[in-house]
Order: C-alpha cells, then structure tokens, then sequence
C-alpha cells in the first residue's frame, strides 16, 4: 500500500484496522507492505517498522512507546484517549494510574504519563517492578519515587513469584514413627 499518511495521534489505519507508529512520522507519508502474519511500514526507502498484522476489522494495535512523546506533551489528551487502556502495559501500571487519581485527581494523568515516559525510555520491566514495590509498600507513586529506584535498582520486598523453601531436618521424620510403627 502506497501513501498512507501519519495522523496526529501517530496512528495509520491499514485495512480497516488502527496501528501505531513512531510519533516522529507524524504528519508524514509512510508505505505499508502487508504480509500474511506481519506488515511492514516504510518511510525513506527503509522498513522503520515491522508489526503483527491484525485479523478482522476495526481492531488496533497501538505500543504506548510510539504515542508517548506527543501525550506527555500534551497530557490532557489523555483522559479521554480512545485506545487509553493500551497505555496500560501491566496491571501494575493500572494500579498506579487509579493510585493516582485517587490521591491527586487533577495531576493523575500528568504524573502518570511520566512514569508512562520512564518506562518507555528506561525499561518497563524496571518500572513495572519499581511499582510493585511502591504499591506493596504502601507508599505514595510518583514519578520521583519509581525513577530513584529504577535508577537505584532497590529491592524493598521479595517479588511474589521468589518462593522461599525452608530446608527439613530429616530427625524430624523420625518422630512419626514409634517402634518402627506409624504414630496414628
């Protein structure tokens, strides 16, 4: 598919289905190649971007890393974003964004966006961690908080998946039985 113009929203439709792209190819021109499990976009002579093509119509696919530079320029546009729970990576980032409104109703989506714009630009894995530990702490989220211990790479708690196996004293098995016998 030739010419297919970049929106505002750095999004493209393509067969009747919604993608996003880099924010920077706003405004632009870009060509699609469809394939049977992918397409590509493509812009200078160079393929800038290679997605899962969707099956049906009207769905969408947008990667929150491809919108955030023109939301945190815009953080009112948030709120009422239609593809808002794309802009939701984990569940942990939907726990943070209502912690948020929560404490902060006006600043929610500003503060949010930050931490949105951490996780894009740091690692969202980081992030997503960095709230964990931020929400099983019970302390405030913020994007100070989570970027310190991004950076800091701290721990406050073990993750829920470590599991801790204590080991057996084997002289304990002994004590089930009594003269050779199952102790009843």
């Amino acid at each position: 598919m030739r010419g297919i113009r970049v929106n505002g929203e750095s999004l493209i439709r393509v067969e009747h289905n919604t993608y996003s792209v880099n924010s920077r190819l706003i405004g632009e021109t870009v060509d699609v190649r469809l394939y049977a499990d992918h397409l590509e976009v493509w812009y200078g002579q160079r393929t800038v971007e290679h997605l899962p093509r969707l099956r049906g119509r009207g769905k969408h696919r947008i990667n929150y890393r491809h919108v955030i530079d023109w939301l945190v320029r815009k953080p009112g546009a948030f709120e009422n974003y239609r593809y808002r729970q794309d802009l939701f990576p984990t569940s942990r980032f939907r726990m943070a964004y209502d912690a948020l409104k929560q404490r902060r109703p006006d600043g929610a989506a500003k503060a949010y966006l930050a931490i949105l714009y951490l996780a894009a630009r740091e690692s969202e894995t980081a992030v997503d961690e960095a709230l964990r530990q931020l929400i099983h702490a019970g302390q405030p989220i913020d994007a100070d908080a989570v970027g310190r211990i991004v950076r800091e790479g701290q721990r406050i708690a073990p993750a829920p998946t470590e599991v801790v196996v204590t080991p057996v004293d084997p002289a304990r098995y002994d004590e089930l039985y009594d003269d050779g016998e199952i102790a009843a």
